[in-house]
């Protein structure tokens, strides 16, 4: 153990035990109220996007910024063991292997007890093509912008934008009566990913209604209980969720334990509590599902604008609380002492429909520290009192013992995966109607990607849709309808009223060959580091 740890970098004080590695994980809890039921056709936000780690760590790294879980909603309880829902949103993942600081954005849809999740076009639950658990779950709709396996990168250097987006259901299938051949109904809710950034607004990719429904043709009484059919439920948490922030401890000679953790930021300048959260809302069928059902049955065109009548805004009154933890080597989750975080943060309400954080100065890092961040304390001492399992209490670096070598050690380098991405290109005949291609682009985060331009109709994931021909050349005629009207250059969803936006990956921004500009998108078939790297 001493020698992997001196191997890793770490440096270690005569006669001390040598720190050891562990993490720090919890939730931050965002109050919020709640809004009718009836605002039950989606909803979409506005986050701060920012570098959580001050270095990234490797890929044991997992945590998500504020974001929130879109459950169906149901007269009365939800069904037992039925967990589905969509909860993607910014963060880092163990699976993400072309990470750097700069957050990236998944889907996150997920099927019955996540039996298949899908991130994104060509991205879900592992990467075998021959299982694709998820990976067919999204379609691509967009003709502006191409998504990478990976995620959808954030411009380099965000720190602190407002990053806005949301999903509202368009009624681009019909309903079905049978699913995957079984006498089992398929809605025609195609959930859909809006955003609204510094570059790019309008929507991008929607989840097919079979990615929800598949699971009711292995087992016909889930029929109805999906969000191919179900509205959604308006009043959802919204939280941070943090699986791991790399973290060590160490005891002194008189056997107190002291905690140091990687250096984190957050949003925050001298003087101003930086947005966090703004304008949580949710949305009737009349936001957008009205008009563009009249629309494809042949009435006039829809705006895409959302009308602010359709929409309720959910309202803050501060407060909240975290459960952060740093857990001692083999302790049980249950009894792991958790930080003093209302020692250094303190929510607050901006305004009605704005959130953030007001940080304790005097007890903040200035390890890393930049104008528009604010670095968390580093150093934590576990005091025992009225609670049973401690609490991690903040102290200065002056106040950790040398003995302990928490302040020369050193986190380990990070491991970067070096597999690409690749899709079944050649091979299934799924993927081998592209119509233009093959095209490549560097992104922000070092690696390449490979694209082709696919029909709307031909692109793999609606060829595994559980759609026949006739019912995937109605959806391209809508689809065209969608590429002539909603360009994107104008807004969509409600603007926001504070804070600047943040803005995608410039490289993700694409423009379709001369030709195919309606009714043609972009469609990944590899994502690697670019040669030479």
């Amino acid at each position: 153990m001493i020698a992997s740890l001196l191997a890793s970098g770490w440096v270690l004080t005569a006669q001390a035990q040598p720190p050891q590695l562990t993490e720090m994980a919890g939730y931050l809890i965002v109050p919020h109220e709640g809004v009718p039921s009836t605002y039950n056709a989606g909803f979409s936000m506005y986050v701060a996007a920012w570098p959580l780690l001050k270095s990234y760590p490797g890929s044991q790294f997992q945590s998500g910024l504020f974001g929130t879980w879109m459950f169906p909603q149901f007269d009365g309880q939800a069904p037992k063991d039925h967990y589905t829902d969509i909860e993607g949103g910014l963060g880092w993942w163990r699976d993400t292997r072309f990470a750097t600081e700069t957050p990236k954005f998944i889907m996150g849809g997920v099927t019955l007890n996540f039996a298949e999740w899908a991130n994104g076009p060509g991205a879900g639950k592992g990467r075998n093509w021959k299982d694709p658990t998820g990976l067919y779950g999204v379609a691509q709709l967009s003709p502006w912008v191409v998504w990478p396996p990976d995620g959808l990168n954030l411009k380099q250097g965000t720190r602190g934008e407002l990053f806005g987006y949301g999903y509202l259901p368009l009624p681009l299938t019909d309903p079905k009566t049978k699913t995957a051949g079984k006498d089992v109904p398929t809605g025609n809710h195609c959930w859909t990913l809006f955003l609204n950034t510094a570059n790019f607004k309008g929507p991008v990719a929607f989840f097919t209604p079979y990615f929800w429904s598949k699971a009711s043709a292995e087992n016909p009484s889930l029929a109805g209980k999906f969000l191919d059919t179900r509205p959604s439920e308006p009043n959802k948490a919204v939280q941070m969720e943090t699986q791991h922030i790399p973290a060590m401890i160490a005891k002194d000679r008189a056997g107190t334990t002291y905690a140091r953790i990687a250096p984190t930021h957050f949003p925050g300048e001298p003087g101003k509590v930086s947005p966090l959260i703004h304008r949580i809302t949710a949305y009737s069928k009349a936001a957008l599902w009205n008009q563009v059902e009249r629309w494809f049955g042949g009435g006039p065109s829809a705006s895409g604008l959302v009308p602010e009548a359709a929409s309720s805004v959910h309202t803050f009154k501060g407060g909240g609380y975290s459960t952060w933890q740093i857990y001692l080597p083999g302790e049980d989750r249950a009894s792991a002492p958790e930080v003093d975080w209302a020692s250094y943060a303190t929510p607050v309400a901006l305004s009605d429909s704005t959130y953030g954080i007001r940080w304790n100065r005097d007890l903040m890092s200035r390890t890393g520290l930049s104008r528009s961040l604010e670095t968390l304390p580093e150093y934590y001492r576990l005091t025992k009192g009225a609670e049973a399992k401690g609490r991690w209490v903040v102290v200065r670096p002056d106040e950790v013992p040398a003995e302990t070598g928490l302040r020369e050690a050193k986190f380990p380098a990070p491991n970067r995966p070096t597999e690409p991405y690749v899709t079944p290109l050649g091979e299934d005949p799924s993927w081998k109607k592209p119509a233009a291609g093959p095209f490549k682009r560097t992104l922000g985060d070092g690696s390449e990607i490979t694209f082709y331009w696919y029909r709307f109709a031909d692109q793999p994931a609606l060829q595994n849709a559980d759609l026949t021909a006739a019912e995937r050349e109605a959806v391209q005629k809508r689809v065209e309808k969608l590429h002539r009207s909603w360009t994107q250059n104008r807004n969509y969803l409600p603007s926001n009223s504070v804070g600047s936006l943040a803005s995608i990956d410039p490289a993700l921004l694409v423009k379709p060959p001369k030709g195919l500009e309606v009714g043609y998108v972009p469609i990944v078939t590899r994502q690697g580091w670019k040669s030479g790297r």
